[in-house]
């Protein structure tokens, strides 16, 4: 059975609408997966840590089979081949990155497992997953949490501006 997944893309290091764009192409060719539509591309504030470029972000919407640990695993491979380094080191949490893929949603999946919390922790927090994510679909809900059209209207959205 085919679950709807959504998927944060985001970056500040290189040309990250390209890496952006080109990750998507990715993503919409990976095994078991159909449909995928790309947000707009949205120029965001740093969050978390400031002293850094902003960064550029969106979200995917795609169809797939794949397990949720095995679509984890398909998204770090493809972050791997821009040249992401995941580290365990705590300023690599927040800091500068070519490339960041997260699971944010999966169907209205529930999941804590060692690696993978869906919905994503803090998507309700973050405007600069919320506004790409109600574009792509605007009744969308966080299981849990409600509507993520709720959420965006108590977070900060200043300084989220899509890119032409």
């Amino acid at each position: 059975m085919s679950v709807r997944a959504y998927i944060g893309l985001g970056g500040n290091l290189g040309d990250v609408p390209q890496v952006l764009r080109e990750a998507a192409e990715r993503l919409a060719v990976l095994p078991h997966t159909t449909g995928m539509r790309l947000s707009s591309l949205y120029c965001t504030p740093a969050w978390g840590r400031t002293d850094q470029p902003d960064f550029v972000n969106a979200v995917a919407v795609l169809d797939t089979t794949l397990a949720p640990m095995d679509l984890l695993d398909a998204l770090l491979g493809i972050e791997l081949g821009f040249g992401r380094r995941r580290t365990d080191d705590a300023g690599d949490h927040w800091g500068p990155r070519t490339l960041d893929l997260d699971l944010l949603l999966y169907g209205d999946a529930v999941i804590t497992l060692p690696g993978l919390t869906v919905p994503h922790p803090r998507l309700h927090q973050r405007a600069f997953a919320l506004v790409p994510l109600l574009e792509l679909d605007a009744d969308i809900v966080i299981p849990r949490r409600g509507a993520a059209s709720d959420a965006l209207a108590a977070v900060d959205r200043a300084g989220i501006e899509a890119l032409g």
